[in-house]
């Protein structure tokens, strides 16, 4: 199960896109204004607001399966009181299963999707201290998205830069 992770500046802007029509943030005119590691940072300000709004962000596909690919997006919400790791998956996958996270070999569990975009579904989960510090000190993330009930695909995502990426979050 060979999968190689390749980040791919064209699907940053998928990503955007799905952070502007998932809420919190437009990005329509994001720009990357760092590098950590495997991960950019991306910051615009949303039509209407008075502060601008930075997110974390890592392109991946899957190499022997062209079409299955992830954005991971992780940003702070407009008022600063939430953390959200929200998760771009392409159209296709199966909804009930949800999406799976395995950080260095330990099964984190499962988020349900919700809500699809004419360009992906969106898996989200509010980031509470335990699994920050987790994503923070772990070296992989395999994301999991279903085919079938059965056959499970599972994404490899670097960690490397997360922790000062996550820490540069204004």
């Amino acid at each position: 199960m060979k999968r190689i992770v390749k980040r791919h500046l064209a699907v940053l802007g998928l990503a955007i896109a799905a952070m502007a029509a998932a809420g919190n943030a437009s990005f329509a005119q994001g720009s990357v204004r760092a590098e950590f590691g495997d991960w950019q940072m991306s910051c615009d300000t949303p039509p209407g607001a008075s502060t601008e709004q930075c997110a974390i962000i890592q392109n991946v596909m899957a190499e022997d399966q062209p079409n299955v690919g992830l954005s991971v997006i992780v940003l702070r919400t407009a008022d600063r009181e939430a953390r959200l790791l929200r998760v771009l998956a392409p159209l296709g996958v199966l909804l009930p299963n949800g999406l799976g996270l395995n950080v260095d070999g330990q099964d984190m569990g499962r988020v349900a999707f919700v809500r699809c975009l004419p360009n992906g579904c969106v898996a989200e989960v509010v980031l509470d201290e335990s699994l920050i510090d987790t994503l923070s000190n772990g070296t992989n993330a395999i994301f999991v998205v279903f085919k079938t009930p059965e056959e499970g695909i599972g994404i490899p995502v670097s960690l490397n830069g997360f922790k000062d990426g996550f820490a540069q979050l204004p």
